[in-house]
């Protein structure tokens, strides 16, 4: 038997199952097109996203005869006026109120589904699956197949028109995804923190205050952007339930059903940048929210799956 004795540095030509040098390159090609197709979906998409907004903001901009003429066309006088129309029509006011009512509900929607979820992911009891299920189930559930009872119930409770009416079924709509988001992170939180507070007399209330909720800071701040985003665009629940009953009853439309109202207000004349303005005003807050916490939000959604 002969033994082929190599020098420290010498590479081997040997290749795991037999293949040569030149084999294998295949893959470089194979990874470089997906990039390439991966990279150009995405600049698509962010183009069928940005030209909308774009579009959005030179019309409030222009007059009628420019927003018909042309698209994306620079306007040819910069000014503010189709603001001021659109304010005083009204938006501000259906600013104020989803602004009232978004105060209460995201921080009630935050603080209850964190408790549930914390209590459904830490404390094995008798029916803590059924109870999560439960929970779970409601977001596969359409709105519409709950708005009739749903209109009853809140009219027998004498809270159609109300801003705490809203915020009971907003807090309500919002729960099974903020339970199903966190009861995930609760569970990839590390147990030898929690049994370290145990060891030191900490209460439940205490370790869930003071330990485990800020642990679970990237995932309040990810779900709380998205219960911000789907209750500040909610149109189904507001048209339904804040509508006035009788003719003394305020207004207190939100922001979606404001933009509809407005364009109600126009009848036959037309005042396009007026409209385009309201949508502005009601797109830039979110947009401004989203950006500023792009970083947490990514952070909350990938922590989970690197611990």
């Amino acid at each position: 038997m002969t033994t082929v004795i190599k020098a420290p540095g010498e590479r081997s030509d040997e290749r795991a199952g037999g293949a040569g040098p030149g084999q294998g390159s295949g893959g470089g090609s194979d990874g470089t097109a997906l990039n390439v197709f991966s990279h150009g979906f995405l600049a698509l998409w962010a183009v069928l996203i940005v030209l909308p907004l774009v579009w959005l903001a030179l019309g409030s901009f222009k007059t009628d005869s420019e927003i018909g003429s042309s698209a994306l066309s620079r306007p040819s006088n910069w000014h503010l006026d189709a603001f001021a129309r659109a304010w005083d029509k009204g938006i501000g006011d259906y600013f104020a109120h989803t602004l009232i009512v978004m105060a209460f509900s995201v921080p009630l929607t935050m603080l209850l589904g964190s408790m549930a979820a914390y209590v459904l992911a830490r404390y094995p009891f008798p029916g803590n699956r059924v109870v999560y299920y439960f929970f779970v189930s409601g977001a596969m559930f359409p709105v519409f197949l709950a708005l009739v009872p749903l209109f009853f119930m809140v009219k027998r409770l004498d809270m159609l028109n109300t801003y705490q009416g809203l915020i009971l079924v907003y807090v309500a709509y919002s729960m099974p995804f903020t339970v199903f988001f966190m009861h995930s992170f609760f569970r990839t939180l590390p147990t030898a923190v929690h049994e370290a507070a145990v060891i030191d007399g900490a209460s439940d209330t205490r370790i869930f205050f003071r330990v485990m909720l800020p642990m679970a800071k990237p995932g309040l701040i990810s779900v709380g952007i998205f219960n911000v985003l789907g209750q500040w665009n909610q149109y189904i629940l507001p048209s339904v339930l804040m509508q006035p009953q009788t003719g003394s009853d305020p207004e207190r439309y939100m922001l979606t059903q404001g933009l509809i109202q407005l364009q109600y207000q126009m009848g036959y004349e037309t005042d396009l940048p007026v409209l385009f303005a309201g949508v502005t005003i009601a797109m830039v807050p979110m947009l401004v929210v989203y950006l500023s916490f792009q970083r947490q939000i990514q952070a909350g959604l990938t922590s989970s799956t690197l611990k």
